[in-house]
């Protein structure tokens, strides 16, 4: 079939593959040039092991903590907040027992095929993509600690592996960290070498292996008879079998006009990049409770998260970057604030239950969404990949993705 992608972020590219494995002709749409995808400036984890939706109870606990703090690990503003109000609702919604159970078994469901799908993946490109030293998850304070024990039970109840590490342990294993007290090591958890140069090396691949790539901004999805029509701006529009709609948070209005009103709004991540080495850590780490992680990226590494909600017209506010990197000397005191630094923001597509979209469209079944994948994009970006190969061709699903779909809201 001739299936168009909207959107050439890490799901798009994915399914690209996917497609391509399965003998379809797979035309990509995007602008380009676009700074503020997460695919380019995300952590690079391949976080596997995470089973806790963001309504959870940590979300809850810290919450308070990190609104009376402008510059903290979350933040709304003001202007936003009316716009944000039926998002924040599901997310209230969202957050009873019962929904953040459904949410840890969908999430586990996905997460549990994410690390083989990729290495599936990698393999058959042929790509050396994949850093496998573990992920440390950390406390400052060992009695908070105390309180992530009932997450512990159910990822070993889930067989997810980890160890709880000794202070001495951890000091042998990262002896730069200080003002730690408790320390778990996931270690089948793994990071990839830069995600923007996986995402290069993904669409440079599939268009050697036949995908064309139309550099035009996609306005609309438009089912004509027997066939799809794209139609771009700026652009010859793109006639498909099938459109698969991927864009991250710009698929927001592409779903509205197919009838879909998705709750998808956007978290705005900060970051900072140093060069290699300027942390002294082997591998990334989650700085629990304090809203930000770090990785030890090929290129560099990386201190990122803060969580904002702004909608995607207000200007960066790099202030944010500034204090989380001052959070992060109280864990790296040795870290040079003066060193050169790249900053980014960007815009992670995140739904109230932390689920992504992932099903038919309800007007036409030739149209396919795959977005929201929030914090988890990456993660969960090959086995997405193949959830869409299986829908495109009508085939048995690896998983069960009814609690994926678009229509469940």
């Amino acid at each position: 079939m001739r299936i168009a992608i909207v959107g050439a972020g890490i799901v798009g590219l994915t399914a690209a593959h996917a497609l391509l494995d399965r003998g379809h002709q797979v035309t990509l749409v995007e602008p380009g040039n676009n700074g503020q995808r997460p695919t380019d400036g995300n952590a690079g984890w391949i976080a596997h092991t995470d089973i806790m939706p963001l309504a959870s109870p940590k979300a809850w606990r810290n919450m308070p903590r990190w609104m009376m703090d402008p510059l903290g690990p979350l933040t709304i503003r003001p202007g936003y907040l009316p716009a944000l109000a039926p998002w924040l609702l599901r997310f209230v919604l969202a957050s009873s027992p019962s929904r953040i159970k459904s949410s840890i078994a969908a999430i586990r469901s996905i997460n549990a095929e994410a690390l083989p799908a990729w290495k599936t993946l990698l393999s058959s490109l042929q790509l050396d993509s994949l850093r496998e030293k573990g992920i440390l998850s950390v406390w400052r304070d060992g009695n908070h600690f105390v309180g992530a024990k009932d997450v512990l039970a159910k990822q070993k109840a889930f067989g997810i592996p980890f160890e709880v590490l000794s202070m001495q342990d951890l000091t042998a294993m990262e002896p730069a960290l200080h003002n730690v007290e408790a320390a778990v090591l996931y270690t089948d958890a793994c990071h990839v070498s830069d995600p923007a140069l996986l995402a290069a090396d993904l669409l440079r691949l599939a268009l050697a292996r036949g995908a064309v790539h139309v550099q035009a901004k996609a306005l609309a999805v438009e089912p004509e008879g027997d066939a799809v029509r794209l139609r771009t701006e700026g652009a010859q529009d793109v006639t498909a079998d099938r459109v698969l709609i991927s864009a991250g948070i710009w698929s927001r209005e592409l779903a509205r006009k197919l009838g879909d009103n998705i709750p998808l709004d956007t978290e705005r991540g900060y970051n900072a990049t140093y060069a290699s080495g300027a942390f002294g850590l082997g591998r990334p780490v989650a700085f629990e409770g304090e809203g930000f992680v770090v990785s030890t990226l090929d290129t560099g590494d990386r201190v990122g998260g803060a969580v904002e909600f702004a909608g995607t017209q207000a200007a960066p506010n790099h202030e944010r970057t500034s204090a989380m990197i001052t959070r992060l000397k109280c864990f790296l005191p040795h870290l040079d604030e003066t060193q050169p630094a790249k900053r980014w923001m960007g815009f992670r597509p995140s739904i109230p239950d932390s689920l992504p979209v992932i099903g038919r469209a309800g007007r036409d079944k030739r149209i396919v969404y795959a977005f929201g994948h929030g914090h988890y994009g990456l993660t969960q970006a090959a086995i997405t990949a193949r959830l869409v190969a299986e829908l495109m061709d009508d085939a048995p699903s690896s998983i069960d993705i009814t609690p994926f779909s678009a229509q469940r809201f």
